[in-house]
This record gives C-alpha cells, structure tokens and sequence, in this order.
C-alpha cells in the first residue's frame, strides 16, 4: 500500500480545511490538527440552526490513486459513525463520493474502502447521475460527520493508504 499522507510534518496540516454547515446557518464546529504524528479531526456537532455536519478535506494529486482498488484507514474514533469522502475534478465540487465507516470508542481500527462503496452524494442526498468514480481522477479526500447526535466528536487518524 501507498501511503498518501504524513501526520509527522505539522506543516502539512495547512492542506486541511474544515467545511462545516456554517456554509448553511448552522454552529458545529470541526477543524483538523497534528498531534505527535496523528491527524485529529475533532470538535462539537451542533444541530441548532438547520445545521448537524462538520468536515475537514484536503486536496490530493490526481493520479495518486489510479491504480488502487479503494482507500485504507487507521483510526481511532468515538464510537460514531463517519463517512470518507472523495471528489474528482469532472464533478461539481458539491459533489462527493461517500462511504460510512463506524469507530469503537477508545480502539484503534484499520478501515479499508473499496471504492464501489463510494457512492455520489450532494448535501446528504444521493446523485444518481454523477459519473462513476474514476480513482485516477480523485483530487481531493476528507471526512465529515453528520449522525445527528449534537456533542463533542474526536477521530484519530494515524494513517491513510491506497489500497
């Protein structure tokens, strides 16, 4: 497996974004940092003002994927569920492919994702029409959590392949 990103290089957080539903009235708040060589993604989902997501994103090289089968994670989250998200440069960039993963709380897990589990979504809603996920074309990847518990969220992600 490849390895497509580096929690060791605080430098490297700058290339994570957080897009939370702000972006529509709501007040979660999610945002991505480094500690000691982990990647943590964390903060409050709130479901106040319409709102109930938070995410962190990151553009990856188009190509990097091309000859993978899907995505492997190792995480440690809370016991929620999350989703993996991917966007590729022939799509609307309100477009993503998504899949769910779930976490254990307190344990660390390995994740693979192939991508015929990725499926094509705009604002939580399914695009039957998206063209079909081309790996070579993924330009960007990210997380975003949207399961309807208000409160504090913390995932941990120690590394991500291609797998």
């Amino acid at each position: 497996m490849t390895s497509m990103t580096s929690f060791l290089d605080p430098a490297q957080s700058d290339h994570w974004h957080a897009v939370n539903d702000g972006v529509m009235g709501g007040v979660s708040a999610g945002a991505f940092h480094f500690d000691d060589g982990i990647g943590v993604f964390s903060g409050e989902l709130s479901l106040e003002h319409g709102g109930g997501f938070a995410s962190v994103r990151r553009a990856v090289s188009p190509g990097v994927l091309a000859d993978s089968g899907g995505i492997a994670i190792r995480v440690r989250g809370d016991g929620r569920r999350y989703q993996c998200r991917v966007g590729t440069e022939e799509t609307a960039p309100d477009i993503s492919y998504a899949t769910n993963f779930d976490t254990i709380d307190g344990q660390w897990l390995d994740v693979h994702m192939a991508w015929q589990e990725f499926e094509a979504v705009r604002r939580g809603h399914a695009v039957p029409d998206a063209p079909h996920l081309s790996p070579e074309r993924i330009n960007r990847l990210g997380f975003l959590l949207a399961d309807r518990r208000a409160g504090p969220f913390c995932l941990e992600i120690a590394s991500i392949r291609a797998a």
